[in-house]
């Protein structure tokens, strides 16, 4: 992008070489397997991605959203569950904890969280709250200087394997009492349910968490009691702007893959992208590719100058994901009809970017929920509802 800096293009050529020698050569073994590539983490700690958007004093590499997105963009062209997983430790935990969290918080789980030695996630959705998040059922009453946490999570990145939740549970009878807890695993009475098999992004773990009783001091609450909800919305938009770039990589992949064949593959005597059609495919693919790009890094960088404010960022950001998710989808659907039989198989990597791509469109907000942030935005929630 024209706005990137020199430290943009440096990190975007460090964090792609990463991507080609540590995530692709591994992915679709994991892919086939659901397994986790925990060594990357450690190696992304070396780099200092796992706390990329934490000040240096506190440990991190002092960037900002566009670096977040470059980052997801790159690693998610060579492996979008490993960047998903990514994208759950660094934004929904990491990020969250340097933003809200008390000095001693911030003490006693960044520099694990950020050295790769810890893996952390969100609790937010629930089995019967994913795009209500208000409705979430998960109780936190306070006994004394304790909150006694009852409840399930479901669908959580890293579920299965992390070690630090960012957890949201209801501390009153209105909607918006929502508080937020740090909860580590081996807590009396916090469990992990079952691990999902999922269609795609099978490489990033995700599963439940459960709470019975689960005993936490009051110093593990972040923030006021029942004032989570602000934090909670930003911290959504700023996942919405990332994790668009993640649907970005797998696009890019999927325009080079298939641009590629059609110069290779034969067809009645000359390569398929002498076709119209094939070329019609293709030419579309990379402009909405572009188009994507460029309003998602517009986003990021709006975040990053203090730009973005409320209902502005919302928009924006819904904007910016709703665009990319859909575009990626469909380029890996046209790639895969580019490759014809090939695209259809394991040989190619492209039925994976469609597995991967279509997660995006429901995780982060469903394509639906963001059309209607944005129409009420737009025209105002007399008119939009």
């Amino acid at each position: 992008m024209w706005y990137f800096s020199d430290e943009h293009r440096i990190l975007q050529e460090s964090v792609r070489q990463f991507a080609i020698q540590e995530l692709t050569p591994r992915i679709e073994k994991l892919d086939h397997e659901e397994g986790f590539n925990r060594d990357a983490f450690f190696k992304m700690g070396e780099l200092g991605l796992l706390g990329i958007t934490v000040s240096e004093e506190e440990g991190g590499a002092g960037m900002g959203a566009v670096s977040a997105t470059i980052a997801m963009e790159e690693m998610g062209a060579a492996d979008a569950s490993t960047t998903l997983s990514y994208l759950a430790h660094s934004i929904l935990c990491v990020n969250q904890i340097a933003k809200n969290g008390t000095a001693d918080q911030k003490k006693q789980f960044l520099p694990k969280l950020i050295s790769g030695e810890w893996i952390g996630g969100m609790g937010m959705s629930e089995p019967d709250a994913g795009s209500d998040a208000l409705g979430m059922k998960t109780k936190a009453i306070r006994q004394d200087h304790h909150y006694l946490l009852n409840g399930s999570k479901s669908w959580i990145t890293n579920g299965p394997i992390g070690d630090v939740f960012y957890c949201y549970a209801r501390t009153g009878e209105e909607r918006t009492d929502i508080s937020t807890f740090l909860v580590q695993r081996g807590t009396p009475g916090f469990s992990t349910g079952k691990k999902f098999s999922k269609m795609g992004m099978r490489a990033s773990p995700t599963g439940e968490l459960v709470f019975a009783n689960c005993s936490l001091p009051e110093g593990q609450r972040v923030g006021q009691e029942g004032k989570s909800i602000k934090m909670m919305m930003q911290n959504l938009d700023l996942e919405r702007i990332t994790i668009s770039g993640i649907s970005l990589g797998i696009a890019r992949s999927s325009i080079e893959v298939a641009t590629r064949y059609a110069k290779e593959r034969m067809a009645f005597g000359k390569p398929i992208g002498a076709f119209q059609q094939i070329q019609e495919r293709l030419t579309e693919a990379s402009a909405w590719y572009e188009a994507c790009r460029s309003l998602t890094y517009q986003a990021a960088q709006m975040w990053d100058l203090g730009l973005m404010q409320d209902r502005e960022a919302s928009m924006m950001a819904a904007k910016a994901k709703l665009q990319s998710a859909q575009m990626a989808t469909q380029v890996a659907l046209d790639a895969i009809q580019i490759l014809g039989g090939y695209g259809y198989t394991r040989e190619f990597p492209v039925e994976r970017y469609m597995r991967d791509a279509k997660l995006i469109e429901i995780g982060a907000g469903t394509n639906e929920i963001l059309r209607i942030i944005i129409a009420r935005q737009m025209l105002g929630t007399d008119v939009a509802g």
